[in-house]
């Protein structure tokens, strides 16, 4: 079986791992405090062009979407994001648990929001007059790419963050899979952006290279503070904390970070020409190594044979929409084999 399901299935980058070898009998202070990790934040800070910026690694996604909300939020508060958006629907409810409430809003087929959705919410909220009986918006959340592989502009990254610097909401992107959205060919979107445009994002590293790790990226001096507190409650502050650092000081060494992303993106590109090649529309128009072709049910049964992938939805009685992943390990002769099957089981 091919796995083109997920994007983190493979180990890790052999550089990672051959300086993981390299590094297990050497002594140094736990929890993040010592000199790999403090290599790996320069780098990062270096990267993103802001030496003023905090940076903490976390084990995974969930674990730092749902420390990053539980720390900047009041016990009132919630966090309004796209009804499509990971924490709303792939978390098992890991915000809500920590007494924090999701806002889903309606998003777009890429699985985008908008500044004026974010607006209309936070003035729909303050303009009630049962307003103290309700959550209070607090931050929106996005991810770059979304879950439906949208990638939002530089624009529209700049309208949301001035929607909500007049509502005063913080503003949280996700970037699980933010190596590809940088990769993408039509991205205009920097990490230096994201700084500039936004409170707090996370570069990926578990669906990047990594064994397993996110790095946490803390612009806003607001929630600085006792951010490590928090990260220690919720379960995310790694005894062994140089594991982590290792790895993104691996990945921000020579670019390796955004040059494996970009072969992802190159293989993920070529799937989706081979689907239009074959007569398959698209659920989502996506630019990055997540893609998501319309198959009739029969192809599908056909290429299940051999693959293995998401479903995404029901299109009518005969045709599935299905996610397609690559990863920065995917080969040629896995994208050459699966591209020549498409067109058979199409025929």
């Amino acid at each position: 079986m091919i796995y083109f399901n997920c994007d983190y299935t493979e180990g890790c980058h052999p550089k990672i791992l051959e300086r993981l070898s390299e590094t297990n009998f050497l002594q140094t202070p736990g929890y993040g405090e010592d000199e790999i990790c403090a290599s790996a934040r320069a780098k990062i800070r270096a990267a993103c062009g802001r030496d003023d910026v905090d940076v903490h690694f976390l084990v995974g996604g969930t674990q730092a979407n749902a420390t990053v909300i539980a720390a900047a939020l009041r016990p009132h508060q919630g966090a309004l994001c796209a009804e499509t958006g990971h924490i709303n629907v792939h978390e098992t409810g890991a915000v809500e648990a920590t007494g924090h409430k999701v806002l889903p809003l309606p998003a777009t087929a890429d699985g985008k929001i908008s500044a004026e959705q974010v607006e209309s919410a936070y003035y729909d909220h303050v303009n009630n007059d049962s307003f103290e009986h309700m959550v209070q918006p607090k931050m929106v959340y996005i991810s770059q790419p979304t879950e439906n592989g949208g990638l939002y502009s530089k624009a529209e990254l700049t309208a949301l963050h001035e929607a909500c610097a007049r509502c005063g909401l913080y503003l949280f992107v996700d970037g699980a899979r933010l190596g590809y959205g940088l990769a993408a060919p039509e991205n205009d979107v920097s990490l230096s952006d994201l700084c500039a445009l936004s409170d707090v994002f996370y570069i990926g590293g578990t669906k990047v290279g990594a064994l397993f790790g996110e790095a946490v990226v803390i612009v806003n001096p607001a929630l600085k503070t006792d951010f490590r507190y928090h990260v220690k409650q919720r379960g995310g502050m790694l005894a062994k904390g140089r594991l982590l650092g290792i790895q993104f000081d691996v990945l921000f060494t020579d670019n390796l970070y955004f040059e494996i992303s970009k072969k992802a993106v190159r293989q993920a590109l070529r799937i989706a020409d081979a689907c239009r090649g074959a007569g398959c529309a698209f659920f989502a128009d996506s630019p990055t190594n997540q893609q998501f072709p319309i198959f009739p049910d029969a192809a599908l049964e056909k290429l299940g044979e051999k693959y293995a992938w998401s479903y995404w939805a029901r299109v009518d009685d005969f045709h599935s929409a299905i996610r397609l992943c690559t990863s920065w390990a995917t080969t040629d002769e896995n994208v050459d084999a699966l591209c020549a099957d498409i067109a058979a089981a199409m025929r």
